[in-house]
């Protein structure tokens, strides 16, 4: 809808992104979804458990349809017992268990368990093979370009594979479109069938910074690997980090990215979504007036300070005759940095304006030609 620049490109006062020792990296505001930093962002890595946050997201996206809720039971069959899985990540279930689909949400999200992830996927799709093919429509739907799941849970396949552009943009739509499913991964531990563990994103605990999520992963194709959102004031970053060399330096290299995107990057939404931002005059239409809007969030992340340099510049068609349909585009707005422009996006009516009675369009065509005509004289 809009273009991105680079937001490091716009101004040069600000310090390189950190070394990041990790396969692939990147560092992305959440409300404008601009790149702060990255390396390798595209590239197709082995995702490990970081395959459960589409898992998370189909049960989210199930439970707002209406078709699931967090109350309902799932029975474990045997493809899902815990002892499929030897010396992998598991909740501890059990053929026969009757289970909400909170607690099997909790199990795979805090303590990435391998088995309840079959188990969800079998009770929402009959089978965990049906539940993948749904896993790979919503990454379509959602333009994760590089991403082919294999299963549910992650464990190293032939063809599974993201990438860490991909990941933050599944870690934006997790915190927007499922936001009671996000809220679980800030949950620091869960018990079941006696055993409590943790959950393993360490910096959950950090006091440096305001962490709430996201989702660790390892294999050893994989490496270590970490998804992580943190807030600041107003300021919401996405830090994915894939392939590192253990779990300290999983930890460390996203802190470095966050600390590195809040200390130097702001954000300031500079429209919302269907926000009067004027009203325009309307010929030949039943009303005289409609209000131009915009049909999504406009943010920007730039470095700091620079914020109070953009200048915002609003165009419009002219002259706009009725009937207009609610969404038509009747004009753009921009928004520069100096010659830069760092965004632009249509204007459109925020409602339905229907042709006027025979004497106002013949009243309103008169006032138009006059109007006009003075237009050409001076």
């Amino acid at each position: 809808m809009f273009s991105v620049q680079p937001a490091a490109a716009v101004t040069n006062i600000i310090p390189s992104p950190p070394s990041i020792n990790a396969k692939g990296y990147i560092l992305m505001d959440y409300e404008s979804g601009e790149i702060i930093a990255s390396k390798n962002a595209d590239d197709r890595l082995a995702p490990a458990s970081l395959t459960k946050m589409m898992t998370a997201y189909v049960i989210g996206q199930e439970i707002n349809s209406g078709r699931m809720s967090f109350d309902d039971t799932v029975t474990i069959s045997r493809n899902a017992w815990s002892r499929n899985f030897p010396d992998s990540s598991k909740m501890f279930i059990e053929p026969g268990d009757q289970i909400s689909v909170a607690n099997l949400s909790r199990g795979i999200m805090v303590q990435s368990g391998n088995d309840a992830s079959v188990a969800m996927a079998e009770h929402i799709a009959g089978s965990e093979g049906t539940f993948v093919a749904l896993m790979n429509s919503w990454a379509d739907k959602l333009g994760m370009i590089n991403t082919e799941f294999t299963n549910a849970h992650g464990l190293d396949s032939t063809n599974i594979g993201t990438s860490p552009h991909d990941m933050a943009i599944l870690s934006r739509s997790l915190i927007r479109d499922t936001p009671k499913m996000y809220s679980i991964y800030n949950e620091k531990s869960f018990t079941w069938n006696g055993i409590t563990q943790n959950n393993r994103n360490q910096l959950l605990w950090d006091r440096s910074l305001n962490v709430d999520g996201i989702k660790t992963g390892y294999t050893s194709n994989a490496g270590y690997s970490l998804v992580t959102s943190a807030t600041q004031d107003d300021m919401r970053l996405i830090s994915v980090v894939m392939g590192t060399a253990s779990q300290r330096a999983r930890i460390q290299e996203s802190r470095k990215l966050l600390t590195y995107g809040f200390r130097f990057f702001e954000t300031d939404t500079l429209l919302e979504a269907h926000a009067p931002v004027s009203q325009q005059t309307v010929w030949q239409g039943a009303e005289s007036e409609l209000t131009a809007t915009v049909e999504e969030n406009i943010a920007i992340t730039l470095p700091r300070n620079q914020l109070k340099n953009v200048k915002a510049e609003f165009e419009y068609q002219a002259p706009l005759k009725a009937p207009i349909a609610r969404g038509d585009v009747i004009g753009q707005a921009t928004w520069r940095l100096g010659d830069q422009i760092l965004r632009e996006v249509p204007l459109v009516a925020a409602e339905t304006i229907e042709r006027g009675g025979f004497f106002k369009r013949l009243l309103d065509s008169i006032k138009l030609f006059f109007s006009n005509l003075l237009g050409s004289l001076f």
